[in-house]
């Protein structure tokens, strides 16, 4: 007797392509695979292959976003409590660096025996071949055209209103201090950091303003936007206050205030005195033209002209002052549009290696990495909505690069304009709400952390992986060309497709790595042998 199920019942059943995702993402394969097409440029031959698609965010791909979370977790403890210094050798330029290091030395050559019109035809493809050697990962050459290398000098006297900071020659050195116990035992703590911002107004326990009217999300927004920056002042600041090569590793998350704050692993001990003298003497000028004066708003805003590439004043026609002319009308004697600092307030705590404190701190700094700012804390009242949607009305029309579509609404052209820029609709990564102002990276790490690159961190994974599985490193030595697999061509694998793929590869890995530890663990305990008295 067979019995008939529901439409409800059938509704309720999950479909085979969301069963296979559910398994994929249990076991840890990846929701959103991409297929690639390696072929063999010696034989031709093809070769699909699956990989996951190394997204960093939980909401677009959870396997990923935990594997990227868990090796910053690595990249954290191998460095944070080194006893040696690390020994960090340049990684060699991959073939398109070189190719493209070749290209710049070869016009670089033909501008400087050129003469006329052809200088400025040269210095155009001399300035796209730098902007893609950064984009590359190679930092590009100053423009030639400039002796400056482009940049305007301004005063380095400091601040009047700021206290001085002694400085030392800096030491090469990256390894902290050692203490010696009365008993002869040495230790070499690190130090685990956390500096805000200041205040801006007296806010409750839900990071809500007491009086939102009161609060000031002007400032509170251009903090955000240049807090990276502050960030960097702040660690050169430390090194030349404590003359050596201090090393850290940083994430930025949001207070319930949503503010950006900095927790920050260094290697070696401060004391609370220096870390509060150097936090006071900390600031970040930010040189930009002023804002004070809005020209152009609502329906009349600048034209775009085509012929000149330029935008217009729409009553007058006047051309706009460039982003250069605006820069150099500020005066000597001019206040910065904005100054930055850290507020006086901060967290410092000593932390031993190996300690249940250290690899506290490490899940701490690690915790919110796969989530956008705005995600780490959840607005659940309407007070807390509120303040989200004042801050980022705050942030609508604040500029927050030189090429800032913003600048518009102060009668000023970008940097680099071109046509369709609208004041208030920046695409920039800093005006999008899951960010907050923030546009720097959520993970900063000095160059000299562990003496490895994330790369160097997944091959000793993979290392791992081969020696537990007991298998050669099969490392390809021919030459392949890879490409994505679109879905124009005959060989693309539906999503469906893919994802069986997946969940077959992580069946088959895990039973591979089950084996492998079982087998470990009789070489380590052997049974007993022989029979009992």
């Amino acid at each position: 007797m067979t019995t008939r199920t529901t439409r409800a019942e059938r509704m309720a059943q999950p479909r085979a392509s969301d069963a296979i995702r559910m398994l994929a993402e249990a076991s840890g394969g990846c929701i959103r695979p991409v297929q690639l097409r390696k072929t063999n440029l010696d034989t031709g031959q093809t070769e699909q292959v699956i990989v996951p698609c190394g997204a960093v965010l939980e909401s677009v791909c959870p396997a990923c976003a935990e594997r990227a979370r868990s090796l910053r977790v690595q990249q954290c403890r191998e460095g944070w409590h080194l006893e040696a210094e690390p020994t960090a050798s340049p990684t060699p330029p991959d073939e398109y660096q070189t190719w493209l290091l070749e290209q710049r030395a070869e016009f670089q050559k033909l501008r400087d025996q050129a003469t006329g019109d052809e200088v400025a035809r040269l210095d155009e493809v001399l300035a796209e071949l730098d902007t893609e050697l950064t984009r590359a990962g190679v930092r590009g050459k100053p423009d030639p055209g400039r002796k400056d290398g482009g940049r305007r000098h301004r005063s380095t006297r400091r601040r009047q209103d700021t206290p001085d900071l002694p400085r030392h020659k800096i030491d090469p050195r990256t390894t902290g201090k050692i203490y010696t116990s009365p008993d002869g035992k040495t230790y070499r703590p690190s130090m685990f950091l956390t500096l805000t911002l200041d205040s801006y107004g007296k806010v409750g326990e839900d990071g809500t303003p007491a009086d939102p009217d009161g609060y000031d999300y002007q400032r509170a927004a251009r903090d955000a936007l240049h807090f990276a920056a502050l960030l960097d002042r702040f660690i050169q600041n430390l090194r030349r206050f404590l003359g050596y090569d201090v090393q850290y590793f940083a994430a930025i998350e949001p207070q319930k205030r949503l503010a950006p704050h900095a927790h920050i692993a260094l290697r070696g001990t401060v004391s609370r005195a220096d870390l509060r003298q150097v936090i006071a003497a900390t600031y970040h000028q930010v040189w930009w033209p002023p804002t004070g004066t809005v020209r152009f708003d609502g329906d009349h805003l600048p034209v775009w002209h085509e012929a000149t590439g330029n935008y217009l004043d729409p009553a007058s026609g006047e051309i706009l002052p460039t982003w250069d002319q605006a820069l150099d009308a500020i005066g000597e004697h001019d206040d910065p549009l904005h100054v930055a600092r850290f507020g006086a307030r901060f967290d410092a705590q000593g932390v031993l290696a190996g300690s249940e404190d250290s690899g506290r701190c490490i899940r701490y700094l690690t915790k919110y990495l796969t989530k956008h700012i705005a995600g780490c804390h959840t607005a659940t009242t309407p007070a807390q909505e509120q303040h989200a949607a004042r801050l980022l009305g705050a942030l609508r029309y604040e500029p927050c690069s030189p090429t800032c579509a913003n600048w518009l609404r102060y009668g000023i052209q970008p940097k680099n304009p071109r046509a369709g820029m609208r004041p208030g609709a920046c695409k920039g990564k800093a005006h999008r709400a899951e960010n907050l102002g923030y546009a720097g990276r959520r993970v900063l790490v000095s160059r000299k952390w562990s003496g490895k690159t994330l790369a160097d961190h997944r091959g000793d994974r993979k290392a791992w992986l081969l020696s537990m599985l007991g298998l050669p490193d099969a490392a390809d030595t021919g030459r392949y060309r890879w490409e994505q697999v679109s879905p124009s061509d005959q060989d693309f694998m539906t999503h469906g497709r893919r994802m069986l793929h997946v969940l077959a590869d992580r069946a088959r890995w895990h039973a591979a790595l089950t084996e492998a530890r079982r087998r470990v663990h009789e070489a380590e305990h052997p049974p007993a042998t022989g029979r009992a008295a």
